[in-house]
């Protein structure tokens, strides 16, 4: 196993995160399942990499502590020694229009969002290797905005300038930099989301369903395989044509 490539997930313990870790487990990545909370979740994800003839591991860290991430990356070099893709797919959600925000709520989400890839990328450079891949869970809400999500559509629309920023600066390493934007995804993030407000998604979505983790692990597959080395600084929409 210890020739193969290494991945990191950060928030790889459900949802999209979790279906990105099995999915690079499957194109035969060692991957680091990374948690802040849900360590049950993380070891049963890590159990089903292993499925795959690959190694995984659990690690607990905070995003949005810088020290936690630099922790967290010593960890990856004890056990690895390397690290071939990074998965910045960590995120917070606490929808509030501007006028009912609190303080907290508003740094919350840019502290676990924004912040957070800063930390985890910052502290990930040393151990990238040239030739390696940086992939960013932003969102079309970072791109159009979205009412009552002022804190989140700001963290996700940095991403974005993190992210074709960065692309400038790696790019002389051959580390690619891109970022993917979900669309309406099914997942434990969206399941509140009233009954009538779904349907009004739903008629704006050309394809006619909402989206999948799957779909967004496999975005991410290719953005971190050989076939996507000639593309860097790119915000990939992955919403089946939903535009709000």
């Amino acid at each position: 196993m210890e020739d193969k490539k290494v991945a990191l997930v950060t928030g790889g313990s459900r949802g999209i995160g979790r279906a990105i870790a099995l999915e690079l487990a499957r194109y035969n990545f060692n991957v680091a399942v990374n948690f802040n909370k849900d360590e049950k979740e993380a070891l049963n994800a890590v159990e089903e990499i292993k499925k795959q003839k690959v190694d995984g591991i659990a690690i607990k860290a905070n995003v949005s502590n810088f020290d936690e991430c630099a922790a967290m990356m010593e960890i990856i070099k004890k056990k690895f020694n390397r690290l071939d893709v990074l998965v910045n797919n960590a995120g917070a959600l606490f929808d509030k229009s501007l006028k009912n925000m609190a303080k907290e709520q508003w740094e919350l989400v840019l502290k676990t969002n924004l912040d957070g890839t800063f930390n985890v990328t910052k502290n990930a450079l040393p151990l990238i290797r040239d030739g390696g891949r940086i992939i960013n869970i932003s969102s079309i809400a970072g791109i159009n905005g979205n009412f009552g999500q002022t804190n989140y559509a700001a963290s996700k629309a940095g991403i974005i300038g993190f992210t074709k920023s960065l692309a400038k600066e790696l790019g002389r390493h051959k580390i690619t930099v891109n970022a993917v934007a979900p669309g309406f995804i099914d997942t434990e993030m969206t399941k509140n989301v009233p009954f009538i407000r779904k349907r009004i998604i739903m008629a704006m979505i050309p394809i006619g369903r909402a989206g999948t983790p799957e779909d967004i692990a496999n975005s991410v597959a290719f953005l971190a395989s050989e076939r996507a080395s000639y593309i860097t600084g790119q915000v990939i929409r992955v919403d089946g044509g939903l535009n709000f």
